[in-house]
């Protein structure tokens, strides 16, 4: 019998592979399309971005007007959702809305305020009182046996204290309850003193700087105390000691639970452990050092402009020394510092420029009114601005 070959049949095999075939190119047809609109929608986001990063603003319309009919000097503070109003006399925890949370009233020479989460401190700077508070009002009240030179607090109501009084210096740990956890003395005439303290969010390391300037020269040294398990098998729970000859470092500070910086003159040091901090960087500062202000992601330093006479130097750095940010400032400012959203915010009484962390001058005004304080939103153009008499709620515009 004859072959008998049939012209286009196929085995229903391969119909199934022609199908998939036709199936898998069809999915890449829709992939490709839905990544061409990702990529479209992609671009005009990072561009509206872009072009709001690049915007300047040099007005501003009121939303909300709140009357204060503050008295005297009063300074003010963000506080969780609320707002911290202290002076001389007292301080205040205050919500959005204007209603009082609460008062507490006292009497201190120099107010000083440290938050940390849900705990703030306020302190009598030279003075012996202080009080420990949280968004519901007095949590512990303490009267210090010599001068207090500055305070640190954790974020569970954990604080350090360093007292000075002649030439002796001391470091107390108290817990919210105002238990004494432990405690340290150092005396002046052996070499060196305790200039400032910081002490982790978790409140378990605390960090004590000590200036030495009796060799002629200045030296610095920076110890770690950790007080939880880590600590207990060090001598004293010291677990780490750093010596900066010829360098001095007025200011330390936590900025996260594991990573401190020191504040030096010629250098800004870089300490990270979660345990046992040790030296991660030291970022050289070639410029002569009018202001540092600083937070958890970066620091700035405020130098003066060679190139412009009454003019001020910008500069904001990572923690890893990277340049992020420069530009030049003319108000004579009594107030430069990181609003929430990372814009930096310069100000004096009547003046402010506020620029973004790209070195854009996004805002400058000059108000009729006296200034105390700018406070941030995170869509970048609603402010707060406090001003002596007044809480103003703004759009920039």
């Amino acid at each position: 019998m004859a072959d008998i070959k049939k012209k286009g049949f196929k085995t229903l095999e391969t119909e199934y592979e022609d199908l998939d075939e036709r199936i898998r190119e069809h999915r890449k047809s829709i992939l490709k399309r839905v990544l061409q609109v990702i990529a479209i929608v992609a671009v005009v986001i990072i561009g509206i971005e872009f072009a709001h990063a690049l915007r300047h603003f040099d007005d501003y319309e009121v939303r909300n007007s709140l009357d204060r009919g503050s008295s005297g000097v009063t300074q003010y503070e963000t506080f969780g959702t609320s707002l911290l109003e202290y002076s001389n006399d007292g301080i205040s925890c205050i919500a959005r809305n204007d209603d009082i949370i609460w008062n507490q009233s006292f009497e201190m020479a120099d107010p000083e305020v440290q938050i940390c989460g849900e705990y703030l401190v306020i302190y009598d700077a030279a003075g012996t009182k202080l009080f420990i508070m949280t968004e519901s009002g007095l949590q512990k009240s303490l009267e210090m046996t010599a001068p207090i030179q500055t305070v640190c607090i954790a974020e569970q109501g954990t604080i350090a204290v360093l007292m000075k009084e002649n030439q002796e210096s001391q470091v107390k740990l108290f817990d919210k309850k105002g238990n004494e956890l432990a405690n340290g003395k150092f005396y002046g005439d052996k070499g060196g003193f305790p200039i400032d303290i910081a002490l982790s969010y978790d409140g378990t390391k605390l960090a004590v700087d000590m200036v030495d300037v009796t060799k002629g020269k200045v030296n610095t040294t920076i110890s770690f105390y950790n007080f939880g398990s880590v600590g207990q098998s060090e001598i004293d729970n010291n677990v780490g000691t750093y010596t900066f000859e010829g360098l001095l470092v007025p200011e330390i500070n936590y900025v996260s639970n594991s990573r401190m910086v020191g504040l030096g003159t010629g250098k800004v040091l870089v300490f990270d452990g979660t345990q046992k901090p040790e030296l991660s960087r030291e970022i050289e500062i070639e410029e002569e050092v009018l202001s540092f202000f600083y937070n958890e992601k970066y620091v700035g330093i405020v130098s003066d402009n060679i190139e412009v006479e009454n003019s001020w130097h910008i500069k904001v750095m990572d923690v890893r020394g990277k340049t992020v940010m420069q530009n030049d400032t003319s108000i004579p400012y009594n107030s430069i510092e990181f609003l929430s959203n990372n814009e930096i915010c310069v100000m004096n009484t009547t003046q402010c420029e506020i620029f973004t962390i790209h070195s854009i001058k996004k805002f400058a005004y000059e108000f009729d009114k006296e200034l105390n304080k700018i406070l941030a939103t995170d869509d970048g153009q609603n402010y707060t601005f406090i001003f002596k008499d007044t809480i103003e709620e703004v759009k920039l515009k």
